[in-house]
């Protein structure tokens, strides 16, 4: 792939936080949610998210979540879908 033909940027956030309950998607206190960061891909988010997650396996109410940003930017985009 030639600088010309640049990958098309699909933006990915991960973040996490302790939930209410298990199995549930209510995090126990938004002020606490850690917010890892924001990728170009889902690869790099995907490295990250794994990261974390294995991290805090300790604790069975923390998880790590990846949001498709670029769906959410643009949903007419099939691109990364």
């Amino acid at each position: 792939m030639n600088a010309k033909e640049e990958k098309p940027q699909l933006l990915h956030l991960v973040f996490g936080g302790e939930l209410k309950k298990l199995g549930g998607t209510e995090f126990s206190d938004l002020d606490a949610l850690d917010i890892v960061g924001i990728y170009p891909d889902y690869q790099t988010a995907h490295t990250a998210w794994k990261a974390k997650a294995q991290a805090s396996v300790d604790n069975a109410h923390m998880r790590y979540f990846v949001v498709h940003l670029h769906r959410l930017l643009d949903p007419e985009n099939k691109a990364g879908a």
